[in-house]
Formats: C-alpha cells, sequence, structure tokens
C-alpha cells in the first residue's frame, strides 16, 4: 500500500489510502458576510416526563418535556450555545449527528470518547460553529441507550441570499423514524448487558415520536461470540452458552472509566487507551465465507488508531458472516467522507480499487456496508482530536463494534485542537 502522496492505512469493517481495513464482526457552501451569522442560545433540560404510548404511560428521558426533542433550526455561519442541565437519573451525553466540530471535539459529545457524561444535576454547555454545512441532520443522546427517546431534529439552512440547489419548497416538515419501546430502554440494555444475550426487539416503529396506524392507540401520522466459563450462567444467554459481542478487526472496544479519551490524551493521562489498533483484521479468511468458530471471539480492547494532521485515509468496510450477514451503518464523527466504491462478497484490493468512483463520489457522515459486502470510503485527516467510528445500532456499539482515530495536531493554532471549555465534566 502506498506512503507518501496516499498514506496507507488499513482497517476490517476494511481497508484505508492510510488503508483502513475494517473488518466487522457480528451543502454546498456559500460564501457570505460574517456579520450575517447568528448566535443561538437554547437551553435543553433533560429530565424525566410522562409519556403516553401504545395504550400504556411511561416515565420517559425527555428534553423540555418533548418528544421528540426541540427542532433546532439554523443557518450556515451561525453559531448554537446549547446548556444541557440534567435532571434525569441517568449521566448523560448529547450528540450533534453529522457536524464537523472543526478543533472542537469538546462538543461532539460520545461519552468517555470525547467527554465525561454530564451527572444527574449537573449541566454542561455545548458550544460550535456550522462551517459549510446545510441540510437536515440530527441530534441525539450518545450514552447508553438514552438515544431512543432524547433526539430531535438539526436543520441547517443556506445563509442569508444564497439560494436552495433546487426550487423552494411550499412547506418543510422534518421526518424523524425511531424505535419505541414499551418498557424502559434502559432496563432492555441492561438485561442485555446481564444475560449476554441480543436485547429485546422494540415494540413500535414510530414517525416523529408516534407509532403507526396499526399499532394499538396509534395516532396516523460484525457480530461475534464471546465464550463463558459457565455457559449453563444466566449471564451466558447468547447462542449456545455464549455471549455476544462485536468487534473491527477483531478489537471489541472498550470505553475507558478512569477519563474520556480526549480528556485523557489532552491531559497527558497515561494508561487510558493505546495507540495500536490493527490497520488491518489479524487474521485474513473468508470473511463472506463458513466462518471457523475459532475466528469468532474479539479480544475486548481500548485502541486506538493515530493518524498524522492531513493524512488522506481510506477505510474498507467489510461484512462477516460471522454469525449472519448484516447492514451495518457505519458513523464517523468529526468527519465527512467520499462513499468511492462498494460490492457484494470479500473486498479484493487488486482489482476493486479500479472500479472506485473517483470523480464525483457521494459524501457521507454515515454509510451502511451491503449485507455480506463491503464499501469504501475516503477522507483526509484535517480535523484535530479524538473521533469516534462505530455502528450506530445501539445494542452493536454496546457490544463493542466501534474504534476511534486520534488525529495528532497540525501546525499552528488553526490545525490544533482547541482548550477544552471551564464547565467540561469531569469523570
Amino acid at each position: 500500500m502506498a506512503k507518501k502522496a496516499m498514506e496507507t492505512h488499513n482497517l476490517t469493517v476494511k481497508q484505508s489510502y492510510y488503508c483502513l481495513f475494517l473488518s466487522i464482526f457480528v451543502i454546498i457552501s456559500f460564501q457570505a458576510s460574517f456579520s450575517e451569522a447568528e448566535t443561538h442560545y437554547h437551553e435543553f433540560v433533560i429530565q424525566a416526563k410522562p409519556v403516553k404510548r401504545l395504550c400504556r404511560t411511561h416515565s420517559t428521558i425527555t428534553v423540555n418535556g418533548l418528544f421528540p426533542g426541540p427542532t433546532l433550526e439554523v443557518r450556515d455561519g451561525d453559531t448554537l450555545v446549547i446548556k444541557a442541565i440534567n435532571n434525569a437519573r441517568y449521566n448523560v451525553t448529547l450528540h450533534w449527528h453529522g457536524i464537523r466540530q472543526m478543533r472542537n471535539p469538546w462538543a461532539d459529545g460520545p461519552d468517555r470518547v470525547t467527554q465525561c457524561p454530564i451527572q444527574p444535576g449537573r449541566s454542561y454547555t455545548y458550544q460550535y460553529t456550522i462551517e459549510n454545512q446545510e441540510g437536515t441532520l440530527w441530534w441525539h443522546a450518545h450514552s447508553r441507550w438514552l438515544r431512543a427517546t432524547v433526539y430531535g431534529a438539526l436543520i441547517i439552512y443556506p445563509k442569508l441570499g444564497s439560494p436552495y440547489p433546487f426550487s423552494m419548497p411550499r412547506r418543510e416538515i422534518p421526518v424523524l423514524l425511531g424505535e419505541w419501546w414499551d418498557s424502559n430502554p434502559m432496563d432492555v440494555l441492561r438485561l442485555a448487558d446481564f444475560t449476554g444475550a441480543a436485547p429485546n426487539v422494540s415494540d413500535a416503529y414510530t414517525i416523529n415520536g408516534q407509532p403507526g396506524d396499526l399499532y394499538r392507540c396509534s395516532k396516523q401520522v460484525g457480530l461475534g461470540l464471546i465464550n463463558c466459563t459457565n455457559p449453563n450462567s444466566p449471564r451466558c444467554q447468547g447462542p449456545n452458552g455464549t455471549r455476544f459481542a462485536a468487534s473491527i478487526n477483531n478489537v471489541s472496544f472498550v470505553l475507558p472509566t478512569r477519563n474520556s479519551l480526549m480528556q485523557a490524551y489532552y491531559q497527558g493521562q497515561p494508561g487510558v487507551f493505546t495507540t495500536d489498533f490493527p490497520p488491518v483484521p489479524p487474521v485474513q479468511f473468508d470473511y463472506t465465507g463458513n466462518v471457523s468458530r475459532g475466528l469468532w471471539q474479539p479480544v475486548k480492547a481500548t485502541k486506538l488508531y493515530k493518524l498524522k494532521f492531513g493524512a488522506r485515509v481510506q477505510i474498507v468496510y467489510q461484512d462477516t458472516s460471522i454469525i449472519s450477514v448484516e447492514d451495518h451503518p457505519m458513523h464517523l464523527h468529526g468527519y465527512h467522507f467520499a462513499v468511492v466504491g462498494s460490492g457484494f462478497g470479500n473486498f479484493n484490493p487488486q482489482t476493486d480499487p479500479a472500479k472506485f468512483n473517483l470523480i464525483d463520489p457521494p459524501y457521507r457522515n454515515t454509510i451502511g456496508n451491503p449485507p455480506g459486502g463491503w464499501v469504501a470510503i475516503r477522507f483526509e485527516a484535517d480535523n484535530p482530536g479524538i473521533w469516534m467510528m462505530h455502528c450506530h445500532l445501539d445494542s452493536h456499539l454496546n457490544w463493542g463494534l466501534s474504534m476511534a482515530f486520534l488525529v495528532e495536531n497540525g501546525v499552528g493554532k488553526l490545525q490544533s485542537v482547541q482548550p477544552p471549555p471551564l464547565d467540561l465534566p469531569q469523570c
């Protein structure tokens, strides 16, 4: 793999031009003067409120008593200052999905990655600026399963005086698709953590928080297994007395407990993580064929992959047939990436790159790999900090289907992480 003009790092979900070969086990901007930019101040109170769905009322974690939460409407170039006040009984963080957060990982939100959680009774102010982004995104909790009810739309309009890239719509209505559990989602997760089995499926799909017409009382509107020492234990309720796990390049990611990754890195605290995440699978095999049970057991660790500022990176996400094939929606924090190719079966590094679209690839922050197939992405590491990459299925994230990139500072202030805010939560 080439290094210099195109440094190569390879991870398996699967490869990277720093070619990251990842095997999964389990707007356009317009120019306007800064004088038109606004600063939007919001207060998000995270609290339990009674919410009735499917004929039953639950004490549901909400933002400002709303489910879904408030819709944020801003313009490209605007700054948001959002004070999150945690009046709930769980630790919480908030993530602004798809916002690049240039040099500002402190506002990104994933629990134990870029911040310690906001503890009950505490608050934290997220402040960030929209830079050269337009479109409809969303925000959501990024701590355990609170995302089940703590989420909302984030709409970014063009700068004043800039046209839409399409005919002006007569009306705009955000549509948020979600799921509803007829129980406390945190209890569902807790039971799955205890048994090692797959979590109970949701009881309804929702549109803007409401179940569809056919539900009762509705309104109209890379996997793997961990062996157990005692297969008969109530904590080993996965297939054949095992526990479900998930991994990238056979590493099942473990979040730290003493500090967040970003705070530990910024403070120079040793022993929280290592930077030896494997760029390719430690054992290469027929990923989409019959996989030997000896390859089903990942290693639990907190391993990061280090990138130089400005490195050009290619990742190939490769699905595997361990347990079953699946479409994993892989999300990269802090970046947008070009989707240059995809296919079914195993990625062939000798022949498949010739088919890449290097002319006009679509840009995304999340991409699903074809079940039993692969998808290749590329990006430039121009945003310093620690940035999480993970499957956006919460059960898979909980099982360890994630990792993080440590992008080093470049030269000067504009290529370096900004200092953390004074009210950044501590672990």
